[in-house]
């Protein structure tokens, strides 16, 4: 079991670490209990390049909310030919005809923290009950609320049995420059929405291209008070 002690510790030594040697502790700590969770965004991508290039073995998965672009679920293959592996789709438990019977049309449009909770949150919810350690892609540049992300951070998964599950954070340091450099130089496959101006893409609906001087998720749920789909809000961080 891992303490909050401990999650301190390994934050101040992750800080000066590498990419690599991070992706190392959690395979030496977690082995395939660690899964790298990816939406395609860059930083995703250059993780997985970085855990093949190590032999790091971890499962990688994706979520399929039956909205996102034709390209993105594209990718999704390329990515799987490229890296050699699978890439294991989350789906949510209703498809979008039983969403809309329940919860009506487009729920998108009028209570998107609903939608993104149904599509998004309760099929990784499902997904972490299988793992010690979430590997995800955040960077600390992509937007206000996520500059304050550690490397390593602790959370309790289950409330009432009081489970804590590991959330790894290793590219929390790296610029999108960085990250792209990085792509370009590997030739690794990445979403061609990309190159006409999609910044972060994630559903196709709630997904626009950002105005010139916004933070990479400014393009996301425009109009709403919104910048989280609550995969990363859900759980209650550890003290």
């Amino acid at each position: 079991m891992i303490t909050t002690e401990e999650i301190s510790q390994l934050n101040e030594r992750f800080n000066a670490s590498s990419t690599e040697d991070i992706l190392g502790w959690a395979w030496d700590r977690f082995g395939t209990k660690a899964g790298i969770g990816t939406s395609f965004q860059g930083a995703g991508l250059v993780m997985m390049d970085l855990a093949r290039l190590h032999k790091f073995a971890f499962p990688v998965f994706t979520i399929d909310t039956g909205l996102l672009f034709p390209e993105t679920v594209a990718l999704r293959q390329r990515l799987e030919q490229h890296f050699g592996h699978a890439i294991e789709p989350l789906f949510p438990d209703l498809n979008l005809e039983q969403q809309a019977t329940a919860n009506g049309p487009e729920l998108w449009k009028h209570d998107p923290d609903l939608c993104c909770t149904i599509r998004k949150v309760v099929p990784l919810q499902n997904k972490l009950t299988d793992l010690g350690c979430w590997i995800t892609g955040l960077r600390r540049q992509q937007s206000d609320t996520r500059t304050g992300i550690g490397i390593i951070e602790l959370y309790v998964f289950d409330e009432n049995t009081g489970r804590h599950i590991v959330k790894l954070n290793p590219m929390a340091n790296w610029s999108r420059d960085g990250v792209w450099k990085y792509l370009h130089e590997h030739n690794i496959p990445y979403n061609p929405l990309h190159d006409q101006g999609y910044r972060s893409i994630g559903c196709q609906p709630c997904t626009n291209k950002e105005a010139a001087g916004e933070n990479e998720r400014a393009g996301r749920w425009t109009g709403f008070n919104k910048t989280e789909c609550g995969i990363h809000t859900f759980m209650r961080k550890a003290t």
